[in-house]
């Protein structure tokens, strides 16, 4: 029988699973996942082998008893809509032995607190998007020196001024904007930050922080806006990876399709250098919701970002 241990684990594993080209019928026997397909081949996986399971055929139904496993061992399930982006995701209830306490110290946070961290992860992501560009075209643009001019909350909104300049040369395509939806790059974005949010929003979990309760985006309607705070540094690292498909394949290939599908799910695995050593993003995602759960603590001042970059 299964028994997972009490603390949500964090995927070390390198193996996720898309179900992406056929029905399927998917059950939890004796700590499997069975996958039986309609052309009757059947495919098991341990549950404990597995980082994450993307569900994006429309005609695949699984067991409650797989969704209990899948929350209790910790594995990312991502369910897509029609368009093959993200929809939704599983998070786990049981989490963190010391939940409660961290809820309260979560929500008590002062202003200056609020703002001493939305510093940290705006002052990071500049960088980042700074060394992205550095990699892809061997200069910046003038981005991450920014990273300077940040002060507490950024009132002077050099996030924006950043990204202005980041989105300008990011697809060497001054014409590109993040709002077109008929752009097949914006839809492979999309993707991979959809992507990023769940592998965020379950460290959070994991932590014992509540994803509802942000540090800057406000959205009353965004039920995980502390993910998309946490998020940010990180993005840039979607982005280049949509850039290098952008380069590798043709324009009839791009978009959401089976290909750029699993180069960006491939990104969830791939190891990351930062503070010189290899990291997964479930790795990386668990470490910096820790940080920011110490920091709620009073136990640190600084969540401790660093910059990640691939480590190839």
């Amino acid at each position: 029988m299964f028994r997972p241990s009490a603390k949500l684990r964090t995927p070390v594993t390198d193996r996720f699973i898309d179900i992406a080209e056929s029905p399927a019928s998917l059950n939890f026997e004796n700590g499997l996942l069975v996958i039986r397909r309609h052309d009757h081949s059947v495919q098991k996986v341990p549950i404990m082998d597995l980082g994450a399971l993307v569900i994006s055929h429309r005609q695949v139904v699984f067991t409650q008893n797989l969704l209990a496993a899948l929350a209790e061992a910790g594995v990312l399930l991502i369910c897509c809509d029609e368009r093959h982006q993200p929809a939704g995701m599983l998070l786990p209830l049981k989490n963190h032995y010391a939940q409660v306490e961290r809820f309260r110290a979560q929500a008590s946070a002062t202003l200056p607190k609020k703002k001493r961290l939305w510093k940290e992860i705006v002052s990071n992501k500049i960088i980042m998007q700074g060394r992205t560009l550095v990699r892809l075209y061997g200069e910046d643009s003038g981005v991450a020196p920014l990273a300077r001019r940040v002060r507490s909350g950024d009132p002077d909104n050099i996030e924006a001024v950043a990204a202005q300049r980041y989105w300008q040369r990011i697809f060497a395509d001054p014409k590109f904007r993040r709002s077109a939806d008929e752009d097949p790059r914006n839809a492979m974005l999309n993707y991979g930050y959809a992507l990023l949010r769940a592998v965020i929003c379950r460290a959070l979990c994991a932590a014992g922080l509540h994803p509802s309760l942000g540090l800057n985006h406000r959205n009353r309607y965004n039920a995980f806006v502390l993910a998309d705070d946490l998020m940010e540094p990180l993005r840039p690292l979607v982005d280049e990876r949509v850039v290098r498909l952008c380069q590798r394949l043709d324009v009839h290939e791009l978009g959401i399709n089976r290909q750029t599908k699993h180069d960006l799910l491939e990104m969830l695995i791939e190891r990351y250098l930062t503070g010189g050593e290899k990291r997964t993003m479930f790795d990386l995602a668990g470490r910096w919701a820790q940080g920011l759960a110490a920091v709620y603590l009073g136990q640190k001042e600084v969540i401790g970002l660093e910059t990640v970059e691939p480590a190839c």
